[in-house]
């Protein structure tokens, strides 16, 4: 007992070790691209907005087009700070936010740690995540104002109650996946996920019975995870009056881009139908193929073939992962690979951030992966051929040295964020310095405003006659500034110093 004791501890402590180093490396990569960032993201810009109009407008935030878990966050924090005798500038509230961002990083790095360690023990747990920390798209995304985290942050904590559950049949584990999806509900609406492929396992269940769930529980489980979703959600839905996302409806519509445009394209076309079919095959490898691109961006292209061998050792035997914790890794990676192929084919973008939570999840095969590789590169260089234990953790970690080295490199590259962006920080200082604070100021960017602290107007083809100055971005110096109005220059800079391509000019309108 003594000794059972002992291991137990030792366990412990081990997994203490590995969170603490884990949470230490990203917490300093995190305060460094917080302190060096030059520009947050576009979208940061929204969120920080809808963060300050909170308090005097919680109700239209809520019923607004998107989710308003992430800027709640946002307010939340910011009171807290200003509580504490903090500004209210706005660089008070973009470092709250990116605080949001960076600590949601740094708990879900603890979930998936312990979701790794479920799944392919806490070794290889330790570098899936310490690969995933090193990554540098993933490291900006937690040190930015987005909400890409905050969302995996819920999503894993779902997940990792569900597998629990899954394990151990207990009703409330269930209960409590549902309630924390239906949180992540109101910062992403894909979190809801969990509660769909949790319901599919225990259906699975009915036809396949496990030793610690009979058929009456596992529709008891059912309504567990069902519940625990709509307690969180239910008022949501009545205060926001639809239940379903923008986006969502719009895809399930039949009125969605690229299904009406093939229509035009074929009503006068007697084989309309095998054209159009054509045409979808093509719109779904191109999705395929860009996914397949920006997956490999966020893996610096290094980590990919390692991912692609242990995912493929990982589901050798159907049976394997359709009655073990893998089935939800598994059906996350096929939800999400629906959901990019249908927003690109809709709406014609993915980028890195979409294709985050594939990456994210799917860091725990590339250990297994690169021990794979390592072990062959063994056989390849070994004399007598054997599998030496020793040389395949050499190589092991040579693998990995490797790929910490081209993350870093590429980590230097995109660090500080933004930084080929600079003319935007230093326009807003000027307009800051040197309009008033009652000035309207037309913008290519509304970045440029809201780090001047000033009203800004988005512009086209037409600027609005209220503005008093006019911010453009021009190619070349003999580009003409006017929109058919009087103006004056009043001060220009390079929007990047160092390549020096395009200039940011501000100018007067003499009316």
């Amino acid at each position: 007992m003594v000794a059972g004791k002992d291991a137990n501890q030792l366990v412990k402590e081990k997994n203490l070790i590995h969170i603490i180093i884990l949470l230490a490396i990203a917490l300093g990569i995190g305060i460094y691209q917080i302190t060096t960032t030059v520009l947050i993201a576009k979208d940061g810009v929204f969120y920080i907005e809808q963060a300050r109009n909170f308090p005097n407008n919680p109700i239209g935030i809520i019923k607004g087009d998107r989710p308003f878990g992430y800027p709640f966050l946002i307010f939340v924090t910011h009171k807290l700070v200003t509580l504490l005798g903090c500004s209210k500038s706005v660089s008070t509230w973009i470092y709250c936010a990116q605080s949001v961002s960076l600590v949601c990083r740094l708990l879900a790095i603890i979930l998936l740690y312990f979701i790794g360690k479920i799944l392919v023990g806490s070794k290889k747990s330790f570098w899936a995540v310490l690969i995933l920390i090193m990554l540098p798209y993933p490291a900006e995304f937690g040190s930015d104002v987005i909400r890409e985290w905050p969302h995996i942050l819920f999503l894993a904590w779902s997940l990792l109650f569900l597998i629990l559950g899954s394990k151990s049949g207990k009703w409330w584990m269930f209960a409590i996946a549902g309630f924390v999806a239906g949180l992540g509900h109101m910062i992403r609406p894909e979190c809801a996920q969990t509660v769909i492929y949790g319901s599919l396992w225990l259906l699975i269940s009915l036809f396949l019975p496990r030793p610690n769930i009979s058929r009456l529980k596992t529709l008891c489980l059912i309504v567990a995870l069902l519940i625990g979703f709509a307690i969180p959600v239910t008022p949501y839905f009545k205060i926001k009056g639809e239940v379903l996302p923008p986006k969502l409806k719009e895809l399930i519509s039949c009125n969605t881009p690229w299904q009406s445009s093939e229509l035009e394209q074929t009503s006068f076309n007697s084989n309309s139908g095998v054209y159009t079919a054509s045409v979808i095959s093509v719109n779904i490898l191109n999705a395929l193929i860009r996914l397949a691109q920006e997956i490999s961006d966020n893996l610096i292209h290094f980590f990919v073939l390692p991912l692609v061998v242990g995912l493929c050792d990982q589901y050798r035997r159907i049976r394997k992962f359709l009655l073990t914790e893998w089935f939800f890794i598994f059906a996350l990676l096929v939800m999400y690979l629906v959901i990019m192929v249908l927003l690109n084919i809709n709406y014609g973008y993915i980028s890195r951030r979409h294709c985050m939570p594939m990456v994210v999840f799917a860091a725990f095969y590339i250990p297994s992966g690169l021990r794979i590789l390592a072990h062959w590169l063994n056989r390849k260089t070994s004399r007598s051929g054997l599998a030496v234990e020793e040389n395949i953790r050499r190589w092991f970690f040579i693998l990995v040295v490797v790929g910490f080295v081209i993350c870093a490199a590429k980590f230097v590259r995109i660090t500080p964020l933004r930084w080929e962006k600079q003319g935007y920080r230093d326009a807003a200082k000027w307009l800051n310095q040197n309009t008033a604070p009652t000035a309207i100021i037309a913008i290519p960017d509304k970045r440029i405003t809201f780090y001047a602290e000033r009203e800004g107007l988005e512009y086209g083809e037409q600027i609005p006659e209220q503005v008093a100055y006019i911010v453009r971005i021009v190619k070349s110096e003999d580009e003409k500034l006017g929109f058919g109005k009087d103006n004056k220059e009043e001060y220009s800079t390079w929007v990047d110093k160092r390549k020096k391509s395009r200039k940011l000019v501000i100018c007067k309108v003499i009316r």
